[in-house]
């Protein structure tokens, strides 16, 4: 049997700031992000499966990335915690807001990297991550392939 790649898109609105950044990123904004996540394995044979034919079912694919990312990066603001940034995180925690603090500068880069590493552990052993795109704005984006990080 082939393997074959599966690809399920998903949304969210997140926003950031750069801290130390030399340009109008250093300021809080947010971003309409799309995410695309591709997974590569073999269809199930098993003709006795209620997902014979299938690599993954989409809805299992979905509940994983919205448990792992959208749910908790959707209309959430995200800050390196390792900045000055943190008093602010605190002040709007203070006032109710959802802040995510991460060990890293929230840059698209960064944010895939984190992705990919979450979406792999929730995976089934004989599904692999296979790339995840993740699109900050209509012209810009960061990709991650699991070829090109074989050894991280």
């Amino acid at each position: 049997m082939s393997n074959i790649r599966i690809t399920k898109q998903f949304s969210f609105e997140t926003g950031h700031a750069l801290y130390g950044y030399d340009g109008k990123c250093k300021n809080v904004h947010g971003h309409s992000y799309k995410l695309s996540v591709t997974v590569i394995g073999k269809p199930i044979t098993d003709t006795t499966n209620v997902k014979f034919g299938m690599v993954i079912d989409f809805s299992d694919l979905k509940k994983i990335v919205k448990e792992e990312i959208v749910d908790l990066f959707d209309h959430a603001t995200v800050f390196n915690k390792n900045t000055p940034h943190i008093e602010l995180a605190n002040e709007l925690k203070s006032r109710g807001h959802h802040v995510i603090l991460v060990e890293y500068q929230p840059t698209s880069e960064n944010m895939v990297t984190d992705f990919a590493k979450k979406i792999k552990s929730r995976l089934p052993h004989d599904i692999q991550l296979h790339s995840l795109k993740l699109q900050e704005t209509d012209t810009s984006f960061a990709e991650w392939y699991a070829s090109d990080n074989q050894n991280t």
